[in-house]
């Protein structure tokens, strides 16, 4: 647990690195602008949010649907859910944006994720059901899995960035500068997500980050906030590779 003050008021915020026992499917239930509509095919099926697609997927892939709510579960202050199940045993899945399906992103191997009770600008993160976490159902595990057939999975051959091996230094900068992200106010927000990608990309430049779980989680904050996805992706990637080009020093 950790304490960020700004001004006058202090928000505890308990974020941690995922294990490679651990994954979380984060979906989405509230539109953040007037343009967050569902696009095709989820559009014409009726999604609204990221829980009506992961509904719909369910439908379509699993003889036994419901049985996927039937895990650990906080809900976010937006009112969208985090559910948490276990990996499969044979390999590490590691972050995604959108992979599965509109609105939702996972985290796996070396994510980050912000736990229940903490509190953030836009409110409280609370569990939602306490039902320990579940195996992570086999056909989202067959959606999620890039690996080419016949090949080896990098998670498992331990080229995988593991955040459980990130100093409390590198991990406390990521964390506070997605907060920044998730404070910032319109008017504010594509800015403060430029000088959090710029400050991150220096950790990258300077082998303290890994670039996908860097880009992967702002690009989530920055949806939360409502930023457009496509505006978003152009300020992260300009802004982690300015900053690339200037590794932080660290003192003694």
């Amino acid at each position: 647990m950790r304490l960020r003050a700004r001004g006058d008021h202090a928000r505890p915020l308990a974020s941690r690195a995922l294990d490679h026992a651990s994954f979380l499917q984060r979906c989405d239930r509230q539109p953040k602008h007037p343009d967050d509509t569902p696009p095709e095919p989820w559009r014409t099926r009726g999604a609204a949010n990221g829980a009506d697609v992961l509904a719909l997927l369910a439908a379509d892939y699993s003889t036994n649907p419901g049985a996927l709510l039937d895990t650990y579960t906080v809900t976010t202050p937006t009112g969208g859910h985090h559910l948490y199940c276990r990996q499969p045993t044979d390999i590490q899945l590691g972050n995604s944006a959108g992979r599965l399906g509109w609105k939702i992103d996972t985290r796996g191997h070396g994510g980050y994720v912000v736990g229940a009770g903490s509190t953030t600008p836009t409110g409280h993160y609370r569990t939602h059901t306490t039902t320990p976490p579940q195996r992570l159902p086999d056909w989202i595990t067959a959606i999620l899995d890039t690996t080419p057939p016949g090949t080896a999975n990098t998670a498992l051959s331990g080229t995988t960035p593991d955040l459980r091996n990130v100093s409390a230094y590198t991990l406390a900068a990521l964390a506070g500068e997605i907060d920044n992200v998730l404070a910032a106010v319109p008017g504010q927000r594509n800015d403060t997500l430029n000088r959090a990608a710029f400050a991150l990309g220096q950790l990258i430049g300077a082998q303290l980050l890994d670039h996908n779980t860097a880009y992967d989680e702002l690009v989530s904050a920055a949806d939360r906030i409502g930023l457009p996805r496509a505006e978003a992706e152009r300020t992260i990637t300009s802004g982690l590779t300015a900053g690339t080009r200037h590794p932080r020093q660290r003192t003694a």
